[in-house]
């Protein structure tokens, strides 16, 4: 008898985990607090977790974000919009005949590691069951991360995961627009609001400069081309500096700060229009914010700007807010992770897609997900606890330790090095395998009362 998981999120993470445990026959129930799948790719998601806006299309191309087990379908353009993504993550949910396993509607409140180890999760329903293990997919695109700065700012101001379009949350015709960050969604946003029957004036304030990779160099897709794992990171870092350059020059070309950091340091910012916006005076790029000063706004250069709206895209808060911080714990944005899944000494609790891949978060979890269940069903094992917390020093020292200090980067991957090493791992566990690594017992607990009884 296998054991029964709890998997929490029915997003790309969650459904894909769900396929894969399908697959392998593992029982599971499947928990979305929404009333559909697709958690940060729903437009208006009625839960309120997803950040798209209408204009959104996806930074990763179709031939990387595409599922190993439902290739994507050969029409959709380089770059899809998040409807076409949404179409295609309910034709994955379709396909594989998951849309019944899920229950909608219906969010976990509360997950418990009882003194045995079986997980008590209490439902908004009231419900609680038991499970033998549980998988966390609730995302980490959805707690809104906005710094704070002195003074006060008396005109409307949000995160960027409440924006819409140009007239929602608030209308910005004709106004004087003050966008926070340069990540894709800031690029996004700002090049869209600074056209001219948008904001009247479009400024950009930044804590760095950052290198901008266009989405096509040579009329390709930039991310089809995979460089192989075993190329030494100098040499990808010289390939890397040498393609942007070729392809868009310098920075500081466009009057743009040159950025401090080698352009393979640091998680890019992609954008096909914001470098045109900039050299058509249409986007002013600032420094940090200094002070606000009520329908002001003075940077850290010492200028003084009129601004009558900001919208802050800087970044998401990982979160758990079902979980009690004695079974995980971060920091400044920060898990330690075995292989981004496993905390040790806790092996019936998975993470699942909490990582920032290159090129893609989309399939990530889909690649997880095939380890989790040949490990829930007994075909591999993990190593030790003492060999798992010096692996993850290891990978954190060479996968974030080659970037900035930043929230941006604490959970930084190469999904193709990551999956090449997943193989090597399964191949590894299965030498140690011997049974059952979680048991079944969960089945065995009387059923708990709900809370309204």
């Amino acid at each position: 008898m296998l054991p029964k998981v709890c998997i929490i999120g029915a997003g790309c993470s969650g459904f894909t985990t769900a396929k894969a445990f399908a697959d392998r026959g593992i029982p599971f129930d499947c928990f979305e607090m929404s009333d559909q799948v697709g958690g940060n790719w729903a437009f208006k998601n009625k839960n309120g977790r997803s950040a798209c806006y209408q204009s959104l299309h996806i930074d990763t191309s179709k031939y990387r974000m595409q599922f190993e087990d439902l290739p994507i379908p050969p029409q959709y353009p380089d770059y899809p919009h998040h409807s076409q993504v949404l179409e295609y993550f309910n034709a994955y949910v379709d396909r594989f005949g998951l849309r019944g396993k899920i229950s909608f509607n219906t969010e976990v409140v509360r997950a418990e590691l009882t003194p045995d180890k079986l997980w008590r999760v209490t439902l908004s329903t009231g419900e609680v069951r038991m499970y033998d293990a549980l998988a966390v997919a609730n995302g980490h695109h959805w707690d809104e991360h906005i710094p704070t700065f002195p003074g006060r700012f008396d005109g409307p101001s949000f995160h960027s995961h409440k924006y819409i379009d140009p007239f929602e949350p608030f209308d910005m015709r004709g106004k004087r627009v003050l966008v926070v960050g340069m990540g894709n969604s800031a690029m996004d946003i700002a090049s869209e609001l600074s056209q001219k029957p948008i904001a009247s004036k479009l400024f950009v304030a930044a804590r760095r400069g950052v290198w901008i990779f266009p989405k096509y160099i040579n009329g390709q897709v930039p991310d089809k081309g995979v460089m192989p794992t075993w190329m030494p990171r100098w040499m990808i870092r010289m390939i890397v500096k040498r393609m942007i350059v070729k392809a868009v020059g310098h920075m500081k070309d466009y009057g743009l700060p040159e950025p401090e950091h080698h352009p393979a340091d640091a998680h890019p910012s992609v954008s096909g229009e914001f470098l045109t916006r900039v050299g058509c005076g249409d986007i002013a790029v600032k420094p940090n914010i200094a002070e606000l000063q009520g329908d002001r706004v003075k940077f850290a250069d010492g200028s003084v700007e009129s601004i009558d709206a900001i919208v802050y895209a800087t970044g998401y808060n990982i979160s758990f807010p079902f979980l009690d911080r004695s079974v995980i714990e971060v920091v400044d944005n920060h898990v330690a992770l075995y292989k981004r899944i496993w905390k040790p000494g806790v092996p019936n609790l998975f993470f699942m897609g909490l990582a920032q891949p290159l090129p893609t978060l989309v399939n990530f979890a889909e690649q997880q997900a095939k380890w989790v269940s040949a490990f829930l069903a007994g075909e591999c094992a993990l190593p030790s606890e003492a060999e798992m917390t010096a692996t993850i020093a290891r990978d954190e020292m060479r996968d974030i330790g080659k970037y900035y200090k930043s929230r941006r980067h604490t959970q930084q991957v190469n999904f193709d090095i990551y999956c090449a090493e997943l193989k090597r791992e399964m191949a590894r566990g299965r030498k140690r395998a011997s049974g059952l690594p979680v048991p079944a017992r969960a089945a065995k607990v009387a059923p708990v009362k709900a809370a309204a009884e």
